[in-house]
């Protein structure tokens, strides 16, 4: 290991518990878009059902998993129900890809140093 590699600094088991849990809900091309579409601001079901062109049951399935998750958050209007994103939760996702690509640029960069010749720059 270089000696310009960062020590690496682990996450909790509760972290990776739950980031795994939004990844795995976000493994779903219907959830991916339906996620696309909260991006918008916060819409009723029955805004969300013609634009994916899915059944009422099975986009409830969709909505089910990602609120299970924490990725979105729901509230009743008389016999609607409205879905918004959590915008803490998508942004521990991008805290959590940023840390894996700083892994990753470190790496590199300790690489490198690793390879060239005594008294060389890279």
């Amino acid at each position: 290991m270089s000696l310009l590699a960062p020590l690496p600094v682990e996450p909790s088991i509760e972290t990776r518990v739950r980031v795994l849990a939004l990844l795995q809900a976000l493994a779903d091309e219907r959830r991916l878009r339906i996620v696309e579409i909260l991006r918008g601001g916060e819409r009723c079901v029955c805004e969300i059902q013609p634009t994916l062109g899915v059944s009422q049951p099975l986009l409830s399935h969709h909505l089910r998993v990602l609120r299970e998750a924490g990725l979105v958050r729901d509230r009743r209007d008389g016999r609607w129900i409205h879905y918004a994103l959590v915008p803490e939760a998508l942004a521990e996702i991008e805290r959590w890809l940023g840390r894996a690509e700083g892994d990753a640029a470190a790496s590199a960069v300790a690489k490198r140093f690793d390879t060239c010749p005594p008294g060389s720059t890279p």
